[in-house]
C-alpha cells in the first residue's frame, strides 16, 4: 500500500527504513524520502514505527527469561 504519494514510498518501504534504523518520523524522511515534503502522511509513518516497537521484544525481558 502507499504510504506517500509525494515520493511514491509503500508500507514496505517505510518498514524497511525502520528496520534499518529511524526511529522517528524525520528519520523516515531522511532515509526513503517518505514525509519529507507535504507530510499528510506522517501519521502514518509513526503508526508504522510504533507497531515496529511492540512488535520487537525488549531486551531486558529476554535476558530475564533467559536466567
Amino acid at each position: 500500500m502507499y504510504v506517500c504519494l509525494c515520493v511514491g514510498a509503500t508500507n514496505q518501504t517505510v518498514s524497511d527504513a525502520v528496520a534499518s534504523g529511524a526511529s522517528t518520523s524525520r528519520e523516515v524522511a531522511a532515509v526513503c524520502g517518505a514525509g519529507g515534503d507535504c507530510g499528510r502522511c506522517r501519521r502514518t509513518l509513526r503508526a508504522i514505527i510504533a507497531a515496529s516497537k511492540q512488535s520487537e521484544p525488549e531486551p531486558e525481558l529476554d535476558a530475564v527469561a533467559a536466567r
